[in-house]
């Protein structure tokens, strides 16, 4: 962009990267106070509720960009043959779907963080520029992955440099027994899992599993598999036809009653409110 510019993000993603490789820019929330995003940060927007970025917050948009408008060639429209030297280029990408399991960590993040260049992983930025600039096979497979190797560098670093800023669930990594105990609750959120059991498989003693796990994770083991599976159990629903009862299933519970009741319990609504609500699945970034 050159001279006084101003894009309207509209693509109602729930989560965005942005970094600004040449220029400065703000990025204007739909509330609070504008951002400044200098050369080489990188910033996470939250939310899908539209926002401006801008060479400064008083411009006007000038463009409204939308989804169909990421990871799009348009073979009839030239590309200039120069860039001015002084003008901004903003490299963008965004999340559009939501799948349940992220809720945990979009609701650590606030609506806007900006992670400075200094801190960046310069040579991952350095290759998602390069994989962009490329017309190969496989490209959009590389970009994705990229994507979401930028995202989780950056969430690390932003993570590690404020204990204030990460949720209990991040530290619970540093714990050898509480992450391992995660990582197989995770992993199968269907077995019969038990306080007594994680602690064996973790190598500590129940009572000590018990007393560590919700120190780190902020709620005892049971109730967070109950919410985990819930979780994984909405994910599927929105994204899958498959039954209740076989969803259920797959969970850990023994039927769609079962987990009807968890379902409420937790969310307020039952399993088939929950689908009927969700919107339709959106593949790809």
């Amino acid at each position: 962009m050159s001279g006084p510019w101003s894009l309207r993000f509209a693509s109602g993603s729930p989560l965005t990267l942005a970094t600004m490789l040449r220029g400065r820019a703000w990025i204007v929330p739909p509330d609070g106070e504008p951002v400044p995003v200098g050369p080489g940060d990188i910033a996470i927007i939250r939310g899908r509720a539209p926002y401006t970025v801008a060479d400064d917050p008083a411009t006007p948009p000038q463009a409204v960009i939308t989804s169909t408008d990421y990871c799009r060639r348009d073979a009839d429209k030239d590309e200039p043959d120069e860039v001015p030297d002084d003008s901004a280029l903003l490299l963008s990408g965004a999340y559009t779907g939501r799948g349940e399991i992220s809720e945990r960590l979009l609701h650590a993040l606030p609506e806007v963080l900006v992670l400075p260049d200094v801190d960046c992983h310069r040579s991952l930025r350095d290759l998602v520029i390069e994989e962009i600039a490329r017309d190969a096979p496989g490209q959009q497979a590389m970009r994705d992955r990229l994507l979401d190797l930028m995202l989780l560098s950056t969430l690390r670093t932003w993570f590690d440099q404020s204990a204030a800023h990460a949720p209990p669930w991040y530290g619970a990594m540093d714990d050898p027994a509480v992450s391992h105990a995660l990582r197989l609750l995770h992993d199968d959120p269907a077995h019969p899992w038990t306080v007594a059991n994680l602690a064996a498989t973790s190598g500590v003693s129940r009572a000590t599993f018990a007393r560590r796990f919700t120190a780190q994770v902020g709620e005892p083991p049971m109730t967070y598999l109950a919410s985990w599976r819930v979780d994984v159990a909405a994910d599927l629903l929105r994204e899958t036809d498959a039954t209740v009862g076989s969803i259920a299933r797959k969970v850990g519970y023994a039927n769609a009653f079962a987990l009807s009741v968890a379902f409420k319990r937790l969310r307020g609504i039952t399993p088939t409110e929950h689908r009927a609500a969700a919107p339709a699945p959106r593949i790809g970034r």
